[in-house]
């Protein structure tokens, strides 16, 4: 791949001429009560996918939609591009109703869908050109070669697709999702099953389309990327939002920290001043202390460690993260 990816200079690069006049300061997707039941068949009950979403996320934003497999965000995102028939509710990409306005709603959206579903005797610059067709992209406002040099696939714009790897099919699926310059870039788990070094890349150029004025919606089940990078994130459990809120007043939902320390003389078992907390002998022999600090200050638990006799060598203090607040809205179904 290509040391460096194209970075856009302006948001006008990023969105077919007839949405800039449109864009106004309406959410970039905006949803009120959105349901998808699918009906029994095959001897399977009938299901309750979107259980009456109501959610906006606004222009600008790299958004995180998370939520455990089959929580709903995979119908979520194909109602949005048309490949799923709503039953109740509505939905607005860009300001454009999605049943009112369908040809401009999807114009408005580019998707990089999970599946690596590619014509395998396609070539990438086939495929960018037949997408870009569908889209009624004219030709001399096409930029197939420019957009698979920026995902690094530029000598690959010949090869049968079937010959790329799984990271260059990510790619090309991404490539594919600009080619009509959608302001809003759907990106579901588009980092799955790639290396390191394509991960980081592909971030790279992420964030310059978001610096340019592309919104970016992303789920993913990497939560320390949804961490890094989203500013706002809603979490999807069961057909139903169960939070929805900036990405460190989530994060500040948990009112634990950890403390990690480390004796200067190895200890076989733990004290008796520590059996109110969830504590524990770690493998290479620190102990760990999850504790509420509206209830005990750290200094304080410092003392009664050294109070039960333990010298401490060195110590240190973890805050929540993202996972273990996602773990615990979806293991409980608590309402966000």
């Amino acid at each position: 791949m290509a040391d460096t990816l194209y970075h856009p200079e302006s948001p006008d690069d990023l969105m077919p001429r007839e949405l800039r006049a449109e864009q106004g300061r309406e959410p970039a997707i905006q949803a009120r009560g959105l349901r998808k039941t699918y009906k029994a068949s095959n001897g399977q009950p009938a299901k309750e996918a979107l259980k009456g979403i109501d959610l906006t996320i606004p222009q600008g934003s790299i958004f995180g939609l998370l939520g455990p497999n089959g929580a709903g965000k995979s119908t979520f995102i194909n109602i949005l591009a048309g490949l799923v028939v709503k039953t109740g509710g509505h939905a607005s990409i860009w300001g454009f109703d999605i049943d009112v306005n369908p040809r401009q709603a999807r114009g408005s959206i580019g998707v990089v869908p999970q599946e690596l579903s590619i014509d395998p005797f396609f070539t990438p610059a086939e495929v960018m050109e037949m997408q870009a067709g569908l889209y009624g992209v004219p030709k001399s406002e096409r930029r197939t070669m420019e957009i698979l040099r920026a995902m690094g696939l530029e000598d690959k714009a010949d090869a049968y697709a079937r010959t790329l790897s799984g990271g260059m099919r990510r790619r090309l699926l991404v490539a594919k999702a600009m080619v009509h310059n959608p302001p809003v870039l759907v990106l579901d788990e588009p980092t799955a099953g790639v290396d390191v070094e394509l991960r980081r890349q592909l971030w790279d150029y992420v964030k310059s389309l978001h610096a340019a004025g592309t919104t970016i919606v992303l789920t993913t089940h990497y939560l320390e990327e949804a961490q890094a990078l989203c500013d706002q994130i809603a979490i999807i459990d069961k057909g139903a939002v169960i939070a929805c809120e900036p990405t460190e007043t989530l994060i500040g939902r948990l009112n634990e920290k950890k403390l990690i320390l480390r004796p200067s003389s190895p200890v076989s078992e733990l004290p008796a001043a520590l059996s109110g907390y969830k504590s524990e002998i770690n493998a290479n022999g620190s102990i760990s202390i999850n504790y509420n600090p509206a209830e005990i200050s750290t200094m304080d638990l410092i003392a009664k460690i050294g109070e039960a006799g333990i010298e401490i060598a060195d110590l240190s203090t973890e805050e929540a993260s993202l996972e273990d607040v996602f773990l615990h809205l979806t293991s409980h179904g608590e309402p966000g």
